[in-house]
């Protein structure tokens, strides 16, 4: 039997629904010491999601994704961000996820996945988690177009980049998306292209 959490929700407000919904939430949270304060967070909630970095380990390279995105454009930055193949899971399992974002983003069904991690890319305002599976294919497995859903408005650009090429662009800072670093990473770790 789980303990009862020590975490008090006192309100929860909506406070927009669209795409995803944000909400307020009043809370009291324990302190160690014995006190306990209030607070006042909102959180953007648009589902759980699934992302998957795609691995040829015979060429030693990875096939990624270059498409907009508003946020960092809005900070000044390059919108047009590398990226892992990612998606919402709309009621699919993680594994599925994956599987067709990879198909629908870059026209690889990769032949082996392996899930490696979850991970929460902005706890303090995100309810999102990211399923991180590493997919792994060979030339034979790539067998659509990709570059995305046209009637979702998506212009995808597939992107080949050789795994040492990828490493050093993390470094230089021109990888900036948090799961897309955080696979590759754990690839090198892992000596999974060494």
């Amino acid at each position: 039997m789980s303990k009862p959490s020590p975490i008090r929700i006192e309100s929860k407000k909506i406070l927009a629904r669209a795409w995803g919904s944000l909400t307020e939430y009043v809370f009291s949270l324990p302190h160690r010491d014995g006190s306990e304060n209030r607070h006042t967070r909102e959180v953007y909630d648009h589902g759980n999601a699934a992302a998957i970095l795609l691995i040829d380990p015979d060429r030693r390279c990875l096939t990624l994704v270059r498409q907009f995105r508003l946020p960092p454009h809005l900070l000044g930055d390059d919108g047009y961000l590398l990226e892992v193949c990612a998606g919402l899971l709309d009621g699919d399992t993680p594994q599925a996820c994956a599987k067709k974002e990879a198909m629908e983003e870059t026209g690889i069904a990769p032949a082996t996945l392996a899930h490696v991690f979850d991970l929460y890319a902005s706890p303090g305002s995100l309810s999102e988690k990211t399923h991180c599976f590493l997919g792994f294919y060979t030339e034979t497995d790539r067998t659509g177009a990709g570059g995305g859903l046209g009637h979702e408005g998506e212009d995808i650009e597939i992107v080949e980049i050789g795994f040492d090429e990828a490493l050093g662009r993390i470094e230089q800072g021109a990888i900036v998306d948090s799961k897309t670093v955080a696979l590759i990473q754990h690839a090198a770790l892992k000596g999974i292209l060494r």
